[in-house]
């Protein structure tokens, strides 16, 4: 019973959030109307070498990560050098997007440090390789690997061109985390719950740009969860994280729902291998959703709802409800009606619109080159 109560809130990046606060598989798209009365997203601070002159573009890249690490180019600086990060405070975390041409990277002597940080970086490496040595070291990661440094020790590598997530993690975050992390640190994650971990910081870039200040506490409870469960499993850990590893698999289940939209072979038993799991979680998994079938039919309804908006499509209805798995157009006309409030033909006939998105972001542009050491000095305390 306890798991069964687990896997239905598992729509919250922690197990206490109930799908009502915390958006999962695309749960927006199936209101018709969008929210008036959401909170702003969580704001973003941006910076990119794009637009500066060549001669000050490595420079420009080297200058923002100086407070954490010291760049060093392979090639002529008075080349095009390409770099573009994306920051988000939460509070109590750092999140990053990394694009970066080639370079060395090295951690900062102890006597340069003017303003020393000193934070784990979890880093999920998503192209392009990396290679970092320490004194008593050498260690790898390519594209899926999630790597732990220590800005605190010694260490020195190379990334090639590469794009990267990167989690910021203070000391004082927890007793507990600080134990797990130093004792992982400068290592690649390589099990099949780091590979968990690397689904977990896709999932929370991807969700990022529709969270608010209110849900801070939760997605830091969760980090701290996940990291406990994929750095140092153990059954309490796993246990303790089981909302947010839920969230994943639901990730992952919407994922392969979406590329196989319009196979007609696609049923509960291929979700159930594709996850790996059993059919009593498959089960648990999806029974806020009214079960695996139920959410599939949703989904080719929404899809149906895109192709009946599109001007440009004009396909019967049936031929569109067809290519759906809707074999009869009264049970196609019912079951759209259902879900969005009116028929396939008034859709039709609107033309265009289609179903609402989420309401564009109001980012605070912050392009500079600062940005990152005084975020990571403020985690610093």
């Amino acid at each position: 019973m306890r798991t069964n109560q687990a896997m239905s809130k598992a729509a919250g990046l922690d197990g206490s959030l109930n799908y009502e606060t915390f958006p999962v598989l695309d749960r927006h798209l199936a209101d018709p109307e969008p929210s008036m009365d959401k909170a702003p997203p969580l704001p973003s601070f941006e910076f990119s070498t794009e637009g500066l002159p060549r001669s000050d573009q490595f420079d420009a890249w080297r200058n923002s990560f100086a407070p954490m690490l010291e760049l060093t180019p392979f090639d002529d600086t008075a080349t095009d050098f390409r770099g573009r990060q994306k920051l988000w405070d939460l509070g109590s975390l750092i999140f990053a997007q990394i694009k970066t041409d080639r370079l060395a990277f090295a951690s900062l002597p102890g006597h340069v440090r003017r303003e020393p940080v000193d934070h784990w970086v979890l880093t999920l490496l998503q192209t392009g390789t990396i290679r970092t040595e320490t004194p008593r070291n050498a260690f790898k990661a390519a594209a899926g690997d999630v790597q732990v440094h220590s800005l605190g020790r010694d260490f020195s590598g190379e990334t090639s061109r590469s794009e990267m997530l990167m989690l910021f993690v203070p000391r004082d975050f927890s007793t507990e985390t600080a134990a797990t992390l130093s004792a992982a640190e400068f290592s690649t994650l390589a099990t099949g719950m780091g590979r968990l971990f690397s689904d977990y910081l896709i999932g929370v870039a991807n969700r990022l740009p529709t969270l608010t200040m209110a849900d801070l506490p939760g997605l830091a409870a969760a980090t701290r969860a996940m990291i406990l469960a994929c750095v140092s499993p153990s059954a309490d850990h796993i246990e303790a994280a089981e909302g947010p590893i839920a969230t994943i698999l639901l990730e992952r289940a919407r994922q392969f729902v979406q590329s196989r939209l319009l196979d007609p072979k696609l049923e509960c038993e291929s979700v159930r291998r594709e996850l790996g799991i059993s059919r009593t979680r498959l089960y648990n998994l999806f029974e806020p959703f009214g079960g695996v079938m139920h959410y599939i039919q949703h989904r080719r309804l929404i899809s149906a709802y895109s192709a009946l908006s599109d001007p440009n499509d004009r396909r019967l209805i049936f031929e569109i409800a067809e290519q759906r798995g809707f074999s009869d157009g009264a049970e196609f006309s019912r079951a759209f009606k259902r879900a969005f409030g009116y028929s396939p033909s008034e859709v039709r006939k609107r033309g265009g619109g289609g179903i609402p998105n989420r309401p564009a972001r109001n980012d605070e542009d912050c392009p500079s080159e600062e940005r990152l050491g005084l975020l990571l000095r403020r985690l610093q305390g």
